[in-house]
């Protein structure tokens, strides 16, 4: 099917550019952006994601405010051309000026919800190293992400109610895009039996005149099969790291953060950061792990709806609270001398066992 992005030499396979190059059903193109301000006052966050082999887009809108997670989610069949691709319902992403300037709008009355927004960028986007996991013959993660730090302005307002954003509100966004589960499951062949595990961290922080950016992904027996680093210094320069270590302090009874120390090598210096924690945002808020508005499933031609929920949740390890952004006070010091303070986010997601953090089971919580 020939669509408006034909028309532009972007073309990566002798298809259309409506037709993917794999027909994996867990194909997806996905945006996902936060914003939070340096005291911890405000946060908010958005994602939308395309599966166009499954014919279905969606996104969420997200904000804390009094205690209360507040969301908004729409889900709606996926035309085919992608220039169409950039609204579902009443959130709209508008890309003004590609890797530096975006829209962001919503605009749902009949919720109590609506905002216009506008990020603009901090530093390069980073391109994380690509993501590849196989289970048994089958590839089911295989996708690459770039991330960027920034600024942002503009207004939510929630239930009558505005807060003005200023640039003093700062935050990232991700692009990814590839395979990995999304959506009802498809039975493909004969089953591979292996218990659920995942195991992932990633942080970008915001400084004052640079930035900082980690991942990492371990199997069970801690053991990495993807990691990155970076310092984003200034709008043009990314530094990247040659090794990276750190200590989790879970919260008792809890698969989440109550400190994190991380440690940067370069090639002629080092750097460490320590994470305290300020408030946890709930991931499935935005529809990751979600029971109704989990991310590729066909909920009908446009379906809008939003719910709402107190914080800190009573469940912490129930399966849909364990994917979280904990909003976080940074401290850096590096090895010249340097100490700086900023504000993040550690995200974890830390499904089944780990046993270097003493998780046996699928969610059980820390036991010093």
């Amino acid at each position: 099917m020939i669509t408006s992005f034909d028309d532009y030499p972007i073309h990566q396979t002798w298809q259309p550019v409506a037709h993917p190059e794999s027909g994996d059903p867990n194909h997806y193109d996905r945006y996902f952006f936060n914003g939070y301000s340096k005291d911890g006052s405000i946060f908010f966050a958005l994602a939308m994601g395309l599966y166009p082999n499954r014919h279905v887009m969606d996104s969420s809108f997200s904000v804390i405010k009094n205690g209360e997670q507040i969301n908004l989610h729409s889900s709606a069949r996926a035309p085919f051309d992608r220039m169409q691709c950039m609204s579902v319902g009443p959130i709209t992403i508008d890309i003004v000026e590609p890797l530096k300037r975006h829209h962001i709008s919503v605009s749902s009355p009949e919720h109590g919800i609506t905002a216009d927004l506008h990020f603009t960028a901090s530093s390069l986007p980073y391109e994380e190293p690509p993501f590849h996991v196989s289970t048994g013959n089958r590839t089911t993660m295989h996708y690459t992400r770039l991330t960027q730090l920034g600024s942002w302005n503009g207004y939510i307002e929630i239930d009558g109610q505005r807060t003005e954003i200023h640039h003093d509100v700062v935050g990232s966004r991700d692009r990814s895009w590839g395979i990995r589960g999304i959506g009802e499951r498809v039975q493909m062949g004969a089953p591979v039996v292996s218990a659920p595990q995942f195991y992932w961290l990633w942080a970008p922080v915001c400084f004052d005149t640079f930035g900082t950016m980690f991942d990492v992904n371990e199997f069970s027996s801690g053991e990495r099969w993807h990691e990155s680093g970076a310092l984003l210094t200034g709008p043009d320069t990314i530094q990247h790291a040659h090794g990276l270590t750190y200590d989790f302090e879970w919260e008792p009874g809890t698969r989440r953060a109550q400190r994190f120390t991380l440690n940067y090598e370069f090639a002629s210096s080092s750097a460490t950061l320590v994470f305290e924690p300020i408030l946890h945002f709930q991931m499935f808020g935005l529809g990751y792990l979600h029971p109704e508005w989990s991310h590729g499933t066909w909920k009908g031609e446009l379906v809008v709806d939003s719910d709402r929920f107190s914080l800190p949740v009573p469940d912490p390890t129930a399966m849909h609270h364990l994917h979280v952004q904990t909003l976080s006070r940074v401290a850096f010091s590096s090895s010249s001398g340097e100490h700086h303070e900023g504000i993040g986010v550690l995200e974890t997601l830390v499904l089944g066992a780990h046993q270097p953090s003493g998780f046996s089971g699928v969610a059980d919580g820390f036991s010093a």
